[in-house]
């Protein structure tokens, strides 16, 4: 996943006789860089956009061609060039290839970090709970009870919500809506859904990577976007979880193809190549299905319940998180729909151990307080059907934990198990790679763990969730 960026450093430095820990103090105030990525390490977006501009930038620096290093055994070197070891060339920019960081989106997603947390920590399965809770308060309107998931992840949280649902709702169709940019997301959430479509047959699910103004109503705004939007129907046959799971396997040539993403130059942030809505249900429950089977064109949101576990980064801007997340999608809520959003709310040992290596770090800026005071305001007039409930910290807050055995968490603590509640603090709290760096060369990150894990008898995290609701009709 390395090796694009790694091949145009070593060529930015070979072209200017650069030392790649040279390259790395100038270019992002880090001489380790290189070796980082070598040895697997990630790098955030803003991290490569600053190697990109600082490479971009030398190469623009007047019109006098640079001095740069020559290989001794390139053909055809000048009588000029052969008479000094440096001469003159004008680099171009890096090409953009089928391997360019910019066009694989696992660049940017370090699996290593969000596999340990997720099978370390029980937070999907605290949310999967605490938004089983709403189900009781849902009045599901004919033909489907309507759901659409804002960032479906692995998919375990979705899986045990449609567990969920089926004990309450167990014959009442399901047309459900999970958006996901990550190809890696979306193989494992597939891998999860063969029982599901066993247990309750009449489902329909849509998996999309439209942004979040698009994907509730699997239409994209853009008419360079709609010409080449990939809309894919997979009717599944036969009646057995090992069936739907063979079929299911079968996609993985499709989305390796088309499931891709890539950096928005504007933003940073991770955006598809190409749109595309992938939609899944039983052959033999097609007649019953059609009715809420979505046709391409567009469909009609109206959402009976919106998940929206974690759907923004706790850094972004609060503008950002209101205007670009939260507002399309309680604008997609239908009558008498439920939006429960949860993210991360610090407060808790997992901070603990961040503030004794950063004492000043605040990455959870924004409270649901602040978040629905935002909604509130960009919704407008069109708002005045919603309600906005903050609820009380007992009710909104929740915690998860760091699995450990009674007997971890003593005098004496392994190192696995300091390692991965060192991942826990640092995955929540979002450190990025690059601050990272120069703490893991010494052993204070270890000792603020062990620190922490002593005092407190473990690790926990908190979360905060609130809803926005539709009125009835």
């Amino acid at each position: 996943m390395n090796e694009q960026i790694l091949h145009e450093i070593a060529d930015f430095c070979r072209q200017r006789g650069l030392a790649e820990s040279t390259f790395g103090r100038r270019a992002v105030n880090d001489g380790k860089l290189a070796s980082r990525l070598r040895n697997g390490g990630r790098i955030t977006t803003d991290t490569l956009e600053r190697i990109r501009s600082f490479m971009s930038r030398s190469a623009d620096e007047g019109s006098a061609a640079r001095r740069v290093l020559v290989n001794p055994s390139a053909p055809g070197p000048s009588a000029q060039q052969k008479s000094s070891p440096v001469t003159s060339l004008r680099v171009p920019a890096a090409p953009a290839t089928s391997t360019d960081p910019q066009r694989n989106f696992r660049f940017f997603d370090n699996r290593q970090k969000y596999l340990l947390f997720v099978n370390t920590c029980s937070e999907k399965w605290e949310i999967a709970h605490r938004v089983g809770l709403e189900l009781a308060s849902l009045h599901p309107r004919p033909p489907a009870l309507r759901v659409f998931d804002a960032g479906v992840g692995d998919g375990t949280v979705l899986a045990r919500v449609m567990r969920q649902m089926h004990d309450r709702f167990p014959t009442m169709p399901f047309y459900i809506v999970a958006k996901e940019i990550s190809l890696e997301d979306i193989r494992l959430t597939l891998q999860k859904m063969a029982d599901r479509f066993y247990e309750h047959p009449s489902t329909v699910l849509v998996l999309t990577n439209l942004a979040y103004a698009e994907a509730p109503w699997l239409a994209v705004k853009s008419l360079s976007a709609a010409t080449s939007l990939v809309w894919h129907e997979v009717a599944l046959t036969g009646n057995s979880s090992h069936r739907f799971e063979e079929q299911i396997t079968e996609l993985e040539p499709f989305l390796a193809q088309n499931w891709k993403a890539k950096v928005s130059p504007t933003s940073g942030n991770p955006v598809y190549e190409r749109p595309v809505i992938l939609v899944i249900h039983r052959a033999d429950h097609r007649f019953l299905l059609d009715p809420i089977l979505p046709k391409p064109g567009g469909t009609t949101a109206d959402y009976d319940l919106v998940i929206a576990s974690q759907p923004y980064r706790a850094r972004a801007s609060l503008d950002f998180k209101a205007k670009r997340v939260l507002t399309p999608l309680a604008r997609a809520l239908g009558p008498g729909g439920r939006m429960i959003a949860i993210h991360s709310y610090g407060h808790d040992p997992g901070m603990e151990i961040i503030h004794k290596v950063w004492p000043s770090d605040n990455p959870f800026a924004d409270s649901r307080h602040d978040l629905l005071k935002a909604v509130k305001q960009e919704l407008g007039p069109s708002g005045r059907d919603l309600n906005f409930n903050a609820y009380s910290d007992h009710r909104s807050l929740f915690r998860y934990e760091m699995h450990t055995l009674p007997s971890e968490i003593s005098a004496s603590i392994g190192t696995s198990t300091l390692l991965a509640a060192w991942n826990a603090a640092i995955y929540v709290a979002q450190i990025e790679d690059d601050r990272l760096a120069d703490v893991n060369s010494d052993r204070r990150y270890i000792e603020a763990t062990r620190e922490v894990l002593q005092q407190q008898g473990g690790l926990w995290f908190y979360d905060e969730s609130f809803v926005i609701s539709r009125r009835r009709e």
